[in-house]
């Protein structure tokens, strides 16, 4: 029996001519050119057994690539890109910068323009008679509230919160009583209107100076006579007449001035230190600055809830339930931006016997009310005892 040999027929002459030519061909080249012949001629590999094709185009793999070691310094400015680079800011600029009179000048002016600003807004307190800075007008103050207003009902509809219908008790509740302090707020202009929130979880309420009071339901447990929801809702419209908004706002100025003046200083170079140095002064200034605020609300708020012939006494009850409420998660009173209960019930105490006077004296129907004396007051830059001798 004979054996096949693909050479004995002329199509297996051809194939091993074929093959034999190539693999003449693919060994003459170098291995660049080699890849691109192969490439080449991939479209008639078909001719060739697979075992072949895979001896024919198999190509040794090239060696990785190894990646350029980086140095490592111990100390950054061992590194030469670090010890050659080229300062942004030279020591003579810095030098030369400091010592021009036209900045010498700029800078004096700029002082005595502030000094001068900060005069002519200041006006006193009538309720405490303490000088303070304010150059916002409630006009302006008022336009930024309604702003907010329409920002925070968003953020309300977009969070799914639930408003209490007007015939709610609740609502009903506060309505009475927005009823009896519109007359006695001395803000015959406003227009008021209030939201009772469904969060049984929280006891807050607030007011937005242009007239938008918010309250909160879960502030009913502490509540529990409609006198004591009129200190709460005096306290908040106490705010709004005595301007402490735009005091806020005012007082904010100082703050930006003295950053951007030492950023603009000293090249930008010390911003994080000054707002480190934000926080402090926020510590040092503007929580005190809250403190007080407070106080000479729960000031004006319990003599304009006497005004519309309230009850002063039921201020007490409400924040002693708030200070069990709270109880351990109270914050240290110098740490917070408002004053401890227990020191909110004892300028209560103090403030009770005047209150009950302007109580018995009024006729609530508030159209001469105190919110009336304490505007003109303020206009007229003047004081309102609110200790008498005898109470002293």
């Amino acid at each position: 029996m004979s054996v096949f040999r693909p050479t004995d027929y002329p199509v297996g002459q051809v194939h091993a001519q074929w093959t034999a030519s190539l693999e003449r061909h693919i060994s003459g080249l170098s291995s660049s050119r080699t890849r691109q012949s192969t490439h080449s001629f991939t479209h008639r590999t078909n001719l060739l057994p697979k075992t072949q094709i895979r001896t024919a185009f198999r190509r040794e793999d090239p060696e990785p690539r190894r990646r350029k070691a980086v140095p490592v310094f111990d100390d950054p400015r061992d590194d030469p890109r670090i010890r050659d680079a080229e300062p942004l800011v030279t020591p003579e600029q810095i030098s030369r910068f400091y010592r021009s009179p036209r900045l010498h000048t700029v800078v004096v002016v700029c002082f005595l323009a502030a000094i001068a600003f900060y005069y002519a807004n200041i006006e006193t307190v009538p309720v405490s008679g303490r000088q303070r800075f304010n150059c916002h007008s409630d006009k302006t103050v008022r336009e930024l509230s309604e702003q907010q207003f329409e920002v925070l009902m968003n953020e309300f509809r977009h969070a799914g919160v639930r408003f209490l219908p007007l015939w709610d008790a609740r609502s009903r509740m506060v309505k009475r009583v927005m009823d009896r302090l519109k007359p006695v707020s001395g803000m015959d202009d406003m227009e008021w209107d209030f939201f009772v929130i469904d969060d049984p979880g929280n006891a807050n309420a607030f007011v937005l100076p242009c007239g938008k009071v918010f309250v909160f339901s879960g502030i009913f447990r502490h509540v529990q006579t409609e006198d004591a929801l009129a200190a709460v809702l005096g306290h908040e419209i106490a705010h709004n007449l005595a301007s402490h908004a735009a005091e806020q706002m005012s007082a904010s100025i100082g703050t930006n001035v003295l950053f951007w003046s030492v950023a603009i200083l000293t090249f930008g170079l010390f911003t994080i230190p000054v707002m480190y140095g934000a926080g402090v002064l926020k510590f040092l200034f503007e929580s005190p600055m809250s403190r007080m605020q407070e106080t000479e609300a729960d000031q004006i708020g319990l003599l304009m809830m006497a005004e519309a012939c309230y009850d002063p006494r039921q201020a007490i009850p409400f924040w002693r339930s708030m200070q069990q409420y709270q109880g351990s998660h109270e914050p240290p009173e110098w740490l917070s931006t408002h004053p401890s209960h227990q020191s909110r019930i004892e300028n209560i105490q103090k403030m009770l016997p005047l209150a009950l006077e302007k109580r018995e004296q009024s006729d609530c129907r508030g159209t001469q009310g105190f919110a009336e004396s304490f505007k003109r007051a303020m206009r007229r830059g003047e004081i309102i005892t609110l200790y008498p001798t005898r109470y002293v």
